[in-house]
């Protein structure tokens, strides 16, 4: 395929995806902190983005980076949806409001009517301890609330850690078990000496391939 027709494709697939989220190149720009004058050349086709650049953006989008690089089907209906942008935490900074700029490092994409009420943010799952429910990399949605039930998946920080986990939480009298799903890992015993801090939660997920 020639140069000038992959720049035809990408700057189209841009402009769709930039289309259906609300924003502009300038708005993406900002958030991957990439120069303006860069994605500006990208979408006059006068350069062409490394490979890292297109996994970037494709993350940013959720999608998959073929979906920036290859041409779009003719047969696809478009169904509109209001589109809302969630931050996805990194850590979580002791004393910083939870969604502080400091603790973002992306957003995710959701169709409005489909989030709980209150205050709604993303963490990205690490590792298997809740495999098989939740996948390692999975987009998990949380509701922010203090208050858990016995059974629910929540997103807690243990011991002032920085970065929350993810657990099923389970009571017995007074005492707080952070349960993981797979049986591989070991239960997490909350006490005095290892507080923890519940910070919300687990609503739904999401995988990309």
């Amino acid at each position: 395929m020639k140069e000038k027709q992959l720049n035809e494709i990408l700057i189209k697939n841009l402009q769709y995806y930039f289309d259906r989220k609300g924003i502009t190149q300038t708005d993406m720009a900002r958030d991957l902190n990439f120069p303006e004058t860069t994605v500006s050349n990208w979408m006059k086709g006068n350069t062409y983005p490394r490979p890292d650049k297109l996994q970037m953006m494709a993350d940013y989008f959720n999608i998959k980076r073929s979906e920036l690089t290859e041409e779009k089907p003719t047969n696809l209906i478009e169904i509109n949806q209001d589109l809302v942008k969630i931050p996805v935490l990194g850590a979580i900074a002791c004393g910083d409001p939870i969604l502080a700029e400091e603790n973002i490092i992306g957003y995710t994409y959701e169709v409005a009517d489909t989030l709980p009420s209150g205050t709604v943010f993303a963490l990205k799952a690490k590792g298997d301890s809740m495999e098989p429910t939740i996948p390692d990399g999975a987009i998990v949605l949380i509701r922010q609330q203090a208050n858990i039930e016995c059974g629910e998946i929540a997103a807690v920080r243990v011991n002032d850690d920085s970065e929350a986990t993810l657990k099923r939480v389970k009571r017995q009298g007074e005492t707080l078990f952070l349960m993981p799903d797979n049986p591989k890992h070991s239960a997490i015993i909350i006490t005095e000496k290892n507080p923890a801090t519940i910070i919300g939660k687990a609503v739904s997920f999401k995988v990309t391939l």
